[in-house]
């Protein structure tokens, strides 16, 4: 089921919800069902089967075993795939003895909530909270429970907030009035992580479920799509009643506001150092409280909440947008951080300083050689830049070429975004016919607000058909960006419309049959020559033909394609030498544009026929 079907099967469902409550769940129930009673038909069926090849031994005696070891083989097998291992989450587990106070507030929300316990506490490296169901016996299910608590949520909530996000969690495992939609929103997550278990495997007996789970698990998750925003909204409410309004909304801007701190502003900044140290001189985990202490109350927090209450709810999510979770809550948003000492992560215990120091290791363990790689290429680009810099000095103005470089550089590099304008938009006045020069400045001028920048971009996607995509892409943004919404779908569908132009391009440009139609090149003979000289100087290649595919989709853009054969050679293997032959020219020969290269033999002999009488078409 692909992304425009599930929201038009979502989109039809959520009216018939609305009209007939009852019904839609008798569905989805029946729905859910479905999915057992497959696997009660396979078990059966199974069952069936040796028992025929069993009683076959009384009549057919020893041929029957001749059955029955392959049907035992068999069974073996297709039970073998039922038993799909699904790996439980990773992280670091978290005991009793280490934080007491954590695991009285788990057992307390347990209990108000009759929610099953959790077999294991994972304390994990990122910014999320979460439960995970793994089942034990396969796709017959009997799940151990997985509590994934986020280092850095723990950090960025206090701990009446993060009591809040923990009481929403066992809102999606609880009983009482919300049992039944908590039972298909489990059997909702199962069933998508079974299927991309069973996607993964090739082995023999998957293909049972394979087909029926491919199709059953895309259709059960539209169809229990409504009830699953629906649990959130529960699990919402579990909190608030547990906790507070107050904190459940804390919790939720919170969240929003803390995850884009981190990647906006904290990671980021740590990565930048990269820039100047060799090697980490900071331990993120560790100091990340003290960071958002001191940056938080600097950074743009009324931008991010203004930017997390402008979004939609859409089927994209079952989660809705925070604007109608808050609304639901009868709040509005609120920013609160912990006050210094006061963040949940206290609630780890004695476990919280091997915990960050863990992380911190692992952490700069993974990062390190991205790290020096980084450092290294800044330094490169920087005496590169003061090269640059030095030339401009002397000769007073470099070539356009040089400009754009200095200019891409200084931005990233070095005097920064304000200094590197000013060098684009004097090139764009060198060349106003650049495509390059005029998308460079005019996604800048887009980036400061300024409408002056539309206009360039629409110029350079005139000039250039390559711009069009990034162009509509930044055009869209920008629009959208500024509230006008109307323009900004306009320019998606310009962008969908011509992604689409591409794709159809690039599949006729992929393949060539004897089915195609040809026509000359239209090269001039110095560009023959040179062609005929590459090919020359390459051993082995016999007869070579160069002409133009007709296509359909942008036509302005030739489609080359060369078709060569190769001198006989009885004591080498001709595929094996004519791949090589292949690479080879790929490799080396300097084509006039977009050229498909190929051997005339095989399903490709009747090519020959058609290109030797195409005037022009034999260069060699």
């Amino acid at each position: 089921m692909t992304r425009e079907q599930f929201d038009r099967l979502v989109a039809k469902l959520e009216p018939q919800a609305a009209r007939h409550p009852l019904l839609y769940k008798a569905r989805i129930v029946l729905l859910a069902l479905l999915g057992y009673g497959y696997l009660g038909l396979i078990l059966l069926l199974l069952l069936i089967l040796l028992l025929l090849s069993l009683a076959s031994i009384a009549v057919l005696k020893a041929f029957a075993l001749k059955l029955v070891i392959p049907v035992l083989v068999f069974i073996g097998l297709v039970l073998k795939a039922m038993w799909v291992r699904i790996p439980p989450p990773e992280g670091r587990r978290l005991t009793r003895r280490e934080a007491p106070e954590l695991f009285a507030m788990i057992d307390g929300l347990r209990r108000k909530l009759r929610a099953p316990r959790f077999h294991r506490v994972l304390i994990t490296d990122e910014f999320n909270a979460g439960v995970v169901q793994v089942p034990r016996l396969g796709v017959l299910g009997w799940h151990r429970n997985y509590l994934l608590l986020g280092l850095p949520l723990l950090k960025g909530l206090s701990v009446e907030q993060f009591e809040a996000v923990l009481a929403h969690e066992f809102g999606h495992l609880a009983g009482g009035h919300a049992r039944f939609s908590n039972w298909i929103y489990r059997q909702r997550m199962s069933w998508q992580r079974l299927m991309s278990v069973l996607e993964a495997q090739r082995r023999f007996g998957t293909f049972l479920f394979r087909r029926f789970f491919n199709w059953y698990a895309p259709y059960f998750s539209a169809y229990s799509f409504l009830l699953a925003r629906a649990n959130e909204y529960q699990a919402d409410a579990a909190a608030a009643r547990l906790v507070s309004p107050r904190a459940a909304a804390e919790a939720l801007t919170g969240t929003d506001v803390i995850a884009a701190y981190l990647s906006e502003r904290f990671w980021p900044g740590v990565h930048r150092d990269a820039d100047d140290l060799p090697r980490p001189a900071f331990a993120p985990y560790a100091g990340l409280n003290a960071r958002m202490s001191a940056e938080i109350g600097q950074a743009p927090v009324e931008a991010w909440v203004a930017r997390a209450m402008a979004r939609e709810t859409t089927a994209a999510d079952t989660h809705p947008c925070l604007a109608d979770r808050l609304k639901a809550l009868g709040e509005s948003p609120r920013v609160a951080p912990p006050a210094p000492g006061e963040a949940a992560d206290r609630l780890l215990g004695s476990a919280l300083a091997p915990i960050t120091a863990e992380f911190d290791r692992r952490w700069e363990e993974g990062i390190l050689p991205a790290w020096q790689e980084r450092h290294k290429h800044v330094q490169e680009n920087r005496r590169r830049l003061a090269d640059l810099d030095e030339a401009a000095e002397q000769t007073g103005e470099l070539s356009p070429e040089l400009a754009y470089e200095r200019a891409v550089l200084t931005e990233r590099f070095g005097a920064g975004a304000d200094a590197a304008f000013e060098q684009f938009r004097r090139l764009q006045e060198r060349a106003p016919e650049s495509p390059l020069f005029c998308f460079a400045l005019g996604v800048r001028l887009l980036h400061r607000d300024d409408d002056a920048g539309m206009a360039l971009i629409e110029r350079a996607m005139q000039l250039d058909d390559e711009a069009r995509l990034p162009g509509y892409e930044a055009l869209r943004d920008f629009t959208w960006r500024l509230g006008r919404h109307d323009e900004a779908r306009a320019w998606q569908q310009k962008l969908v419309e011509w992604s689409r132009l591409l794709d159809a391009a690039k599949a006729e440009r992929e393949t060539v049959s004897g089915r195609d139609q040809f026509e000359a090149h239209g090269l001039d003979e110095e560009r023959v020559r040179a062609l005929r000289a590459q090919l020359g100087a390459i051993k082995g290649v016999g007869k070579a033909y160069l002409a133009r595919k007709r296509v359909n989709h942008l036509s302005q853009r030739p489609c080359f394609v060369l078709a060569f054969s190769i001198k006989p050679r009885w004591w080498f293997r001709g595929d094996e030498r004519a791949a090589r032959i292949q690479r080879q020219i790929l490799d080396t020969v300097d084509f006039p544009g977009e050229t498909l290269v190929l051997r005339i033999k095989g399903e490709h002999y009747l090519l020959e026929r058609k290109l030797s009488v195409l005037r022009g078409a034999r260069i060699r």
